[in-house]
Formats: C-alpha cells, structure tokens, sequence
C-alpha cells in the first residue's frame, strides 16, 4: 500500500443520503476508483495511527504473560470481535499453543468450568462496555483465571476490572458513521497475529514443528512426507529380469501405471530402467528385430534412483533437475536393492 497517496479522511463524495436509507437509491450504484482509492488509503491512515500509538511496553507485558502460561490461554468477545479472538486462538493453536476460544453466553451456563488458575482469559471489546465481558468477569475470577482485557476506548469499565489493560488506539472507524467496527476489528486482528508470531519465535517453533501441524496443507505436506510414505511398493512395481524378451513384458509395462519396466537381478538389486519412450524408440529403430530383443539389452543401465527416507518433496526437484525431467525415480536401500518407485503423477496426487 507504500504507494498510495497520502489523504485525509474524506467522505463527502459519498450518497450519504443512500445509506441512510440502506442504500436503496438504486437508480445510480457505482464505486468509482477514486472513491475505493481513498478509502484504502483512509484506512491505511487509520492503521498507521495504531502502530504509532501502541504501547510496546504493554504489548511486551502482554505477550511475556501468554508466553509464560502454565495452562491454556482462552480468548473471548461479542459480535465481530468474538471472530477476531476465535481467529487468533486458532493461529495460537496451529502454533503449538494451548489456547481455546470461550463464548461469553455459553461460559455463563456452564462452558466457564473449563477455565482454573491456571489459565489466561483475553477479553477483545472495542468499547470495554460489552455487557455480555462484564457479566463474564466476576465468575471467570472466581475460577482464578488471569483477565486481560484488549480496548480501545480509555477508561473503560472492562479495563478497570481485569488484572491488565491493552490499549489498542484507534483514531475512528473507516465506517462514515464512525460505527461499523471496519477498522477496529482490523487492529483487534493485526495485534493479535503479531502477538503469535512473537510467541511462535520465542519459542523457536521449528518448521517442521509447525509443519506438523497443518498435514493436509502442501506446507505441511512437503515437510512431513518422505519418499517411503508415497511411493509404490511390491506388487505395485513393475519389475522384470535383464534376459526377459521386451515383447513379453509389454502387459507388465503397461498395466502398472509407471511408465517404465525396473529391471532386477535375483538378489532384487536394481540393474535399469526400460520406459515406453524406450519401446517406442526401440521399435522405431530395430521394427521386426524388436521380438528377438531383451529387455537388459536396450535398457538404461544409469537411472536416477532415491532413497526411502528423502523428503517427497526432494523426489520432484530431482526428478526435475537437468539434463531432462523425468516421470519417475526407482527407490533403493543403501545396497541398491529395489524397495519402491515414485512417479511425478504420485507426487502430485499426494499434493506435492
């Protein structure tokens, strides 16, 4: 957004008049680029004023009591900022935190036995009047629990009952109106990521750590799975002997969906590879002389191979990597002997 121009605050080339009246002139609806520019920039204003006006000191407070929580740190507010406070329990979560969100209204018929001495409660409210926090604060103190409220306006009642206050400054809602929590939630959101990352850090979450935890994810999954874990095994492979004739191994080429025949001796050690490119090669070369042919003496005696504990992910740059690609990589143990195969189709099957 470094490129945007800087502006004021300026809203008088909005029908106010139409969203008074919920927006129902709806003879003349455009946004014009002009508008939707200024108000990114508004907001881009909006947000600077947060970042200029936080309190490190706080924030550092904050951010050592989460780090330092012997039990779980739970996260709660009404309306948009009970989205907010889910969100960054999430993040939280996806970190290796113990975190949960707590739902005000549930936590008054019962949901508060979750909380002990133990824990942390964040309690994200733009005004600190939230009825629904307050209501909540006594009981969560019964419990033991450790209060910290995120506001933005001063002197609000939510502060002056919790254990510690962030004030999260906020200069006014991009909403015309000043009312719809646009800008608010957006700091509520930026904080509490920031914070994430902050603890992630201190903790030196590792990234196989945080892969761990997203396994359906490519992240995770490039991170996590070995060669082992998707390449084909045993029956699945496609395998002959150096002195089979290639005409007889046409079905076994064929029918196992690799592309290629892997030619073993009778310790199972590999000895080459033979691809359909091959065949076709082959019999573009030889026509007749094709039948009388093995496959040992046509085959590639210097294949690219792989061992079952690298990285899947390692399997497709090399298959990648020059001087051609390739569609798959015979897998061998340290003697060379066969254990698998991995195809570029597998890989990307697997969401590699």
């Amino acid at each position: 957004m470094g490129s945007l121009p800087p502006t004021s605050l300026d809203f008088s080339s909005i029908d106010h008049n139409s969203l008074k009246n919920g927006g129902s002139s709806h003879n003349h609806q455009e946004i014009s680029r002009e508008n939707l520019l200024n108000l990114f920039t508004s907001q881009q204003d909006l947000l600077n004023h947060f970042f200029k006006h936080l309190d490190l000191s706080q924030t550092l407070d904050f951010s050592r009591i989460l780090l330092n929580s012997t039990g779980t740190v739970f996260f709660t507010g009404v309306g948009k900022s009970a989205f907010v406070a889910n969100k960054v329990s999430q993040t939280l979560i996806s970190l290796s935190f113990r975190s949960s969100f707590l739902s005000p209204l549930d936590a008054l018929h019962g949901d508060i036995g979750a909380l002990s001495s133990r824990d942390v409660l964040v309690l994200f409210s733009k005004s600190g009047a939230t009825e629904e926090l307050l209501r909540l604060v006594p009981c969560a103190k019964a419990k033991g629990a450790f209060l910290v409220s995120l506001t933005s306006v001063l002197g609000n009642p939510l502060a002056a009952v919790c254990d510690m206050n962030v004030h999260l400054p906020l200069q006014r809602e991009l909403c015309p109106f000043n009312l719809a929590p646009v800008t608010s939630t957006a700091i509520q959101m930026v904080f509490g990521d920031t914070i994430a990352v902050a603890l992630m850090a201190a903790r030196n979450l590792s990234k196989e750590e945080y892969a761990s935890n997203h396994p359906a994810g490519r992240i995770g999954k490039s991170l996590i799975f070995k060669v082992r874990d998707v390449m084909k095994k045993k029956e699945e492979l496609p395998v002959c002997k150096e002195g089979d004739l290639i005409m007889d191994q046409l079905v076994e080429l064929t029918s196992k969906g690799c592309g290629c025949l892997l030619l073993v001796d009778e310790q199972y050690r590999l000895i080459g590879t033979f691809t359909d490119g091959d065949l076709r090669r082959t019999l573009k070369a030889s026509g007749e002389a094709i039948f009388k042919l093995t496959v040992g003496e046509m085959c590639n005696r210097k294949p690219r191979t792989i061992g079952p504990e690298t990285m899947a992910v390692e399997a497709m740059k090399k298959m990648e990597s020059p001087p051609s690609p390739v569609q798959f990589l015979p897998v061998v143990n340290e003697d060379n002997t066969l254990i698998g195969i991995v195809t570029l189709h597998g890989l990307v099957s697997a969401g590699l």
